[in-house]
């Protein structure tokens, strides 16, 4: 368990604006493709036309002829010169085990046969359309088979967890009322605005990599390893990132590419691969299909759960996200089944997309006791009271805080649901059909190591270094929210520096573990200068003299003692030296003694180790949860759907930065809208290739789709996650809500789509 930390109710928690948002508005913040490099020639990627197969020829002879062009990498002249590496499913630095260019084999479309560098992009993209490509064509295989997967049948299974209690299939054969039903989510794609972009640069020996990166130490080391390096000769530079999602989180094969083009031509090479390349050089959302029967008595409580899964992956790569190990947990039941299937396809690998395994998985078992509600002719909420559970119903810990009721009471109460008429097609307004539905959103808090180096000056001001990252989360604010808190100076006297593997390591930004992790290590280091500062003020003559050092606090640039006594921080200080007080803090999280997820790094190292997963803590269970409620209108002739308006209710532990944690929540319901509504990477099936790779086509909610936004913060109080009591929140928001309007259109139509996204042809 954690001890629980005293505050002097400062700056955390305090709704602040962003302090990085006026160099972000006025166009003066520094991406990692802004940063200007002297004589810098670019590169343009070729892509296979093919989805399985191998390449016969490479003609570069036309594209040789292109003025400005200064080389061409393809397996032919690459080959043995980048390292193949592990497979990120089992936990290494890549997005994939595919390495484009180290042979003939093809194995997607899209993949990267070749890389022109030229003077100009201009240049290198007219002779990149230049370079022809033979091939030797296979058929290929481009995901699910047209029927259903049939139950229990095992495609290639990993060999992770799938959770299991009692006898599922008895107790549903027994069970007084059943639901039994097949749900399926479509690919997706991450889709930032900021592009893959990468830019390499080299001094001697010494590489810099400037990259959007949700991970510069993971980045670092693991281009290190493929360019066979040691790691100190690589620096990755990544100060913002214009948005991640998961696909910035992990090494593409295209970084080492881009290195080795500017190592053989000895000056920077910049890489922007198109929009319609993103799709197929980066990850996305793997489609998936589930499986759920529910069984419960007639008053609603759960006897039987079974949930089984399959995703699609590539064909060399056992990628997974595997959510039953937390739709396992979610509800009371004695007897539970779960399993999760790979399908091989000829695709590239999917990977982590925002609540990569609560968003396909969640939306399938609330659905699911949607339906199990309207079976039993009980209200919704209710029957998930009915089934609410301060422990995991299969090993039996209990959570360390668990307010999803307290969540759907506040929600309920705003939305106005006991106006609700639960008649399917009972509510309308003219020509309007309205449908009202909810469902409950949850997430994981994980927890990593993290460090930190803050540096407090005479005069105030206060520096802080760690290599985390700011994906758009709002980190710099939350971690300058801690430090000023912590020291006692006001917020414009904190200056935060992240993204820069130079600095001291911090964990991925993903799983939601950010927040809790980076600034843990944060308040840690600000602890030791306070703590350094008092034990000076008290051995020394002065007002603080005799004091108890533990008592001292830094308040209001003073270090201050409980009867009001205090000294000038200025004093302090300079009583240690006539220069800053420096700290510098390892933040090491409690670890499960059972296998947890592999979900990271070891920081400097470059090895592996283990994120503290939600489900997976030693003596507990820790997750942050919500209630959604929707309003949908579906015209009734047209069967135009409408989204006007959201209510979220969250706990999430202690919130630092209410501001940015509101624009997590507000961006994650809507993102769950176009989950339910928008979001599909349409796919050929005859050549298993994209064809909806771009922002024209690729659709969206607009303002439009949705009117109105309710983000409602429930209390909550945990130190077992954690010192501050920090849950994460960042990928909780999108969790559920396209279950609850999945759930809000049947309720307004009285059919049930099963099938996302739901679309107007759905509904004719």
């Amino acid at each position: 368990m954690n001890a629980p930390t005293t505050f002097d109710g400062g700056m955390i928690g305090r709704p602040t604006p962003r302090i990085d948002g006026r160099l972000k508005v006025t166009g003066t913040a520094c991406y990692p493709s802004d940063f200007p490099l002297e004589d810098t020639a670019y590169a343009y990627l070729v892509t296979s036309a093919i989805a399985r197969g191998r390449i016969k020829a490479i003609h570069l002879e036309e594209a040789q002829q292109v003025e400005g062009v200064l080389d061409i990498l393809t397996y032919e002249n690459t080959k043995g010169k980048v390292r193949k590496v592990r497979a990120f499913s089992g936990g290494g630095y890549t997005s994939t085990t595919i390495m484009p260019m180290d042979s003939p084999k093809v194995w997607h479309d899209g993949q990267i046969v070749a890389v022109v560098v030229a003077e100009t992009y201009e240049a290198a993209r007219e002779a990149a359309h230049k370079v022809h490509v033979e091939y030797d064509e296979r058929k290929p295989k481009p995901g699910f088979d047209k029927r259903r997967p049939q139950p229990r049948q095992i495609s290639n299974p990993l060999s992770s967890s799938d959770p299991q209690t009692g006898d599922a299939e008895t107790a549903f054969q027994h069970a007084d009322v059943k639901v039994e039903a097949y749900y399926t989510t479509p690919t997706q794609h991450h889709n930032p605005i900021e592009l893959f972009t990468t830019t390499c640069t080299w001094s001697g020996d010494q590489l810099t990599i400037y990259e959007p990166s949700q991970f510069v130490h993971g980045l670092k080391n693991g281009v290190a390893k493929q360019l066979n390096m040691n790691p100190e000769k690589v620096r990755v530079i990544s100060p913002f990132v214009g948005g991640a999602f998961g696909s910035k989180a992990a090494l593409t094969p295209r970084t080492a590419f881009v290195a080795l083009a500017a190592k053989r031509l000895n000056r920077p090479v910049k890489l922007v691969p198109t929009r319609s390349q993103s799709f197929d050089v980066s990850t996305y959302r793997a489609e998936t299909q589930h499986l759920v029967k529910l069984g419960a008595d007639r008053n609603g409580r759960l006897t039987s759960l079974h949930h089984e899964g399959w995703e699609v992956s590539s064909r060399p790569d056992n990628y997974k996200v595997a959510g039953t190990e937390t739709t396992s947990l979610l509800y009371a039941c004695p007897n539970i089944y779960t399993k999760v299937h790979i399908v091989h396809a000829d695709r590239n690998t999917p990977g982590f997309m925002r609540s990569p395994a609560e968003v396909p998985y969640v939306y399938a078992l609330e659905s699911a006791m949607d339906e199990l509600a309207t079976a039993l002719g009980m209200d919704p909420v209710e029957l998930r009271r009915i089934n609410d559970t301060m422990v995991n119903p299969i090993d039996q810990k209990p959570y360390s805080s668990r307010a999803l009721m307290a969540c759907y009471d506040r929600a309920a109460e705003a939305f106005g649901w006991s106006k609700r008429n639960p008649e399917p097609g009972s509510m309308h307004d003219g020509d309007w059909l309205i449908g009202w539905g909810c469902a409950t959103a949850c997430y994981p808090t994980n927890v990593a190591p993290a460090q930190a180096r803050v540096t407090l000056a005479p005069n105030g001001r206060a520096r802080v270094q760690t290599a985390g990252h700011d994906i758009g989360t709002g980190a710099y604010t939350a971690i300058a929210l801690t430090a000023a808190d912590r020291l006692g100076v006001p917020l414009e006297n904190v200056n935060v520096e992240l993204g820069d593997s130079s600095l001291p390591p911090a964990p991925v930004a993903g799983g939601s573990n950010a927040t809790a992790s980076i600034c843990n290590a944060v308040a840690m280091a600000c602890d030791e200068i306070r703590e350094r500062l008092a034990q000076g003020a008290v051995h020394a003559d002065g007002q603080l003299a005799g004091a108890d050092p533990g008592d001292l606090r830094l308040s209001q640039g003073k270090l201050v003692a409980p009867d009001g006594k205090s000294e000038p921080l200025k004093e302090a200080i300079m009583r240690l030296g006539f220069g800053p007080v420096e700290a510098h803090a390892k933040y090491t999280p409690e670890i499960a003694s059972a296998p947890v997820k592999l979900m990271g790094h070891k920081l400097i190292e470059g090895g592996i180790s283990a994120m503290t997963s939600g489900s997976s803590v030693k003596d507990h269970v820790q997750y942050a949860f919500g209630a959604e409620f929707v309003e949908v209108r579906i015209h009734k002739r047209t069967r135009e759907i409408r989204v006007p308006r959201i209510v979220g209710a969250f706990a999430a532990g202690r919130i630092v930065s209410p501001t940015t944690a509101r624009s997590q929540l507000l961006g994650g319901l809507i993102w769950g809208v176009a989950s339910a509504l928008h979001e599909a990477t349409e796919i050929d099936e005859r050549v298993a290739r994209y064809v909806n790779d771009d922002l024209a086509e690729y659709l969206i909610p607009v303002c439009a789709d949705i009117k109105d936004v309710e983000v409602i913060f429930v209390p909550e109080e945990d130190h077992q996650v954690n010192a501050l009591g920090i849950k994460g929140l960042g990928e909780l928001g999108n969790v559920g809500t396209n279950a609850a309007v999945a759930n809000a259109v049947y309720h307004a139509t009285g059919r049930r789509i099963r099938d996302l996204p739901i679309r107007i042809e759905d509904l004719l």
